[in-house]
């Protein structure tokens, strides 16, 4: 089994980080692979950010279909084009939000949401309420750090999310924590220790639910709104991404 793991910024050591936490809790016999986009931003903190990220998201599911690949993990909290990642792809897509918010509720009664910047929160909150999840997401916080920061030396990241973590448990009268951003996924075990609940990274639960429906020999369907996209002209500087009818999906 192979699964692409795509984190839609282009930053290259973050991208190397998720893949590290992917392989992590995947099985022997399933193959990793993470990538980043050719093109799009270094970071995604915006609506503009996120417009910007499918163009190269997509070139690589229409270049992970090419390679055989049997599923994919959009590795970015807003799960950006994951509706038309799924209409290009045969397999499996799941977005780390949505991942991670089901499996939080199968923990506990109520989650809260800890992400990097409070401009993401109203995503955030749409992701909810168009995943089922709005009724166990008792809040979402912002710990008020840019993306780029979570690796920059001297940030004092870590400490920062424990305590956005803590503040947001007592405001919330919550349970578990979720992750809000690809670029925590290392610091699930250590703020779970430290706070003492379940702590949800969506990169390893993503990659988990994506390796079950596989194994399950479940694909994507492709009856109705998620059948394969119509071929038409598309031009200008996105004429790359035209489609033509035999590289199209086809129904299982």
């Amino acid at each position: 089994m192979r699964i692409k793991v795509i984190n839609p910024n282009t930053s290259r050591s973050m991208t190397e980080k998720i893949g590290t936490c992917a392989r992590a809790v995947a099985d022997a016999g399933t193959e990793v692979v993470a990538v980043s986009p050719a093109m799009g931003p270094v970071s995604i903190e915006s609506h503009y950010d996120e417009a910007l990220a499918v163009p190269g998201l997509l070139q690589e599911i229409a270049a992970g279909e090419a390679a055989g690949f049997d599923g994919y993990v959009i590795a970015c909290f807003g799960d950006p084009g994951l509706l038309a990642a799924r209409e290009l792809a045969r397999g499996p897509v799941v977005g780390i939000a949505e991942a991670a918010m089901h499996a939080a509720s199968f923990l506990a009664r109520r989650f809260s949401v800890v992400t990097t910047l409070a401009r993401t929160i109203g995503t955030a909150h749409h992701l909810a309420e168009s995943y089922g999840m709005a009724r166990f997401c008792a809040g979402i916080h912002a710990c008020e750090l840019p993306v780029l920061d979570l690796e920059r030396p001297g940030s004092g990241a870590r400490e920062r999310i424990v305590e956005a973590c803590r503040a947001a448990l007592e405001t919330d009268d919550s349970d578990v924590i979720v992750l809000g951003c690809a670029g925590m996924a290392d610091l699930c075990e250590h703020v779970s220790q430290v706070l003492g609940v379940p702590v949800v990274d969506g990169v390893t639960a993503a990659t988990l639910q994506v390796q079950s429906l596989v194994r399950l020999g479940l694909r994507t369907s492709k009856r109705g709104e998620l059948a394969a996209p119509p071929p038409k002209p598309i031009v200008g500087a996105l004429s790359g991404f035209t489609l033509a009818p035999k590289a199209l999906p086809r129904a299982a």
